[in-house]
């Protein structure tokens, strides 16, 4: 039989059956309320994991990093239907319909569990609960088991068990968002040579030959008649002309630099908190924090 400090190596591992067969994932252990001592443990099963089904635990083996339960995948898998969310409790029907389905009689289920000085299925008229009872030496009082809230409630309750306090403390998870500052690129200043084509234009002159011819007059009669009568003479006139010339020159133009700006931008993140919600059970007792559930006893 598993023990209850066994309980967090059996959540949420592997269960095989008779035949060593996986059958699923161990997802709640169900203790009984008398006794305090693991009673069920529910398998999810399916394809998705999508069924739960209930195995009794008190002939199962924690071997290794898996339970071992004494019997066939076919049997647990068709194991009748119970909402395991259904106030955290088997009745009593639901358990002997268990039974039933286990080839366990009830009424020797009943007398193996009272036996002196043995541990094992005892009965009360609420049937198998999902904790112990209040009035047990640890203090743990009935809530969810086989989740890290539910053991975190019994501690609660244990604490609460040893005082007069009547009152409960509810907490719960606040989220708060900080910033860090992480390096998110690197920009560097390169400069380089490249070559490229500029066309301009600028004027340029030259000299180009013309004849003039004037008459002789009396103003000029001196200057012709003063060389030989009948001569062979020549004459030459030079001439110019500009022609473009290119030269580069190194000049500076304008300074680059770097400059890092801080621009501030909305942002927005999300995460879960936990938190813990309080609510009254209990025959002829009205919950006022349920608006639906006015004049409804719990």
């Amino acid at each position: 039989m598993i023990a209850r400090e066994q309980i967090h190596a059996v959540l949420d591992h592997p269960v095989y059956d008779a035949e060593g067969k996986k059958v699923g994932e161990a997802k709640h252990i169900f203790v009984d309320d008398a006794t305090g001592l693991p009673e069920w443990v529910t398998v999810k099963t399916g394809m998705f994991g999508t069924s739960e089904s209930f195995v009794p635990i008190k002939d199962a083996a924690l071997v290794d990093d898996h339970l071992e339960v004494p019997y066939p995948k076919s049997t647990i898998k068709d194991a009748p239907n119970v909402d395991v969310d259904a106030g955290g409790h088997l009745s009593e029907s639901e358990e002997h319909r268990l039974f039933d389905h286990y080839g366990i009689a009830w009424d020797d289920a009943w007398q193996q569990a009272n036996q002196p000085g043995e541990g094992g299925w005892a009965h009360g008229g609420t049937g198998t609960g999902t904790g112990t009872a209040a009035g047990m030496e640890t203090g743990m009082e009935t809530g969810p088991m086989g989740t890290e809230e539910g053991f975190a409630a019994r501690g609660a309750a244990g604490r609460a068990a040893h005082t007069d306090d009547d009152a409960m403390t509810r907490s719960e998870e606040q989220m708060h968002v900080g910033v860090e500052r992480t390096e998110a690129g690197r920009v560097r200043l390169r400069k380089y040579v490249v070559t490229e084509e500029v066309q301009q234009t600028v004027p340029v002159r030259h000299e180009e030959v013309r004849i003039e011819r004037e008459p002789i007059t009396d103003a000029n009669r001196d200057e012709a008649l003063s060389g030989p009568e009948i001569t062979e003479a020549e004459h030459e006139v030079i001439l110019h002309e500009e022609r473009p010339v290119v030269e580069t020159r190194t000049v500076p133009v304008e300074r680059v630099s770097l400059k890092a700006d801080e621009v501030v931008e909305e942002e927005t993140v999300s995460g879960e908190v936990r938190k813990e919600e309080i609510e009254v059970e209990g025959e002829g007792v009205e919950n006022p924090d349920d608006p639906d559930a006015r004049g409804r006893k719990y």
